[in-house]
């Protein structure tokens, strides 16, 4: 890993770190329902405050905690097309195992979203 991208890094693991405290919190609206507060934002009081890591304007981090769930999204940076193909794979991979995480949004949003030809 180069010197150029350790404070970055750093900066994204220890946020996600700190994040990543999540604990059972049932709904407040219906009984015996656990959602996940980050997708549901049914009390706006179990929402932490969302921040932005940003190394430049094609890579950042955007991390939306709560109290039982966090929704993390990442711009790469894709400068060429070897990138644009490896970064397009990384995502397909990632969407492929939705399944297997609890929460995962499948769509980017507006601001990180890749080019409109391969937004499934």
């Amino acid at each position: 890993m180069s010197n150029v991208l350790r404070p970055y890094l750093a900066a994204v693991r220890s946020t996600l770190t700190a994040a990543l405290t999540l604990e059972n919190f049932p709904s407040q609206v219906v009984e015996r329902h656990n959602k996940p507060e980050v997708e549901v934002a049914g009390s706006k009081e179990v929402l932490l405050n969302p921040l932005t890591i940003s190394r430049n304007e094609n890579e950042r981090v955007f991390i939306e905690p709560s109290v039982n769930s966090i929704r993390v999204s990442i711009k790469i940076k894709q400068a060429d097309e070897i990138e644009r193909i490896l970064c397009h794979k990384f995502t397909r991979f990632l969407m492929q195992r939705a399944e297997s995480f609890i929460v995962l949004r499948r769509k980017p949003i507006k601001i990180y979203g890749g080019r409109g030809q391969r937004d499934q």
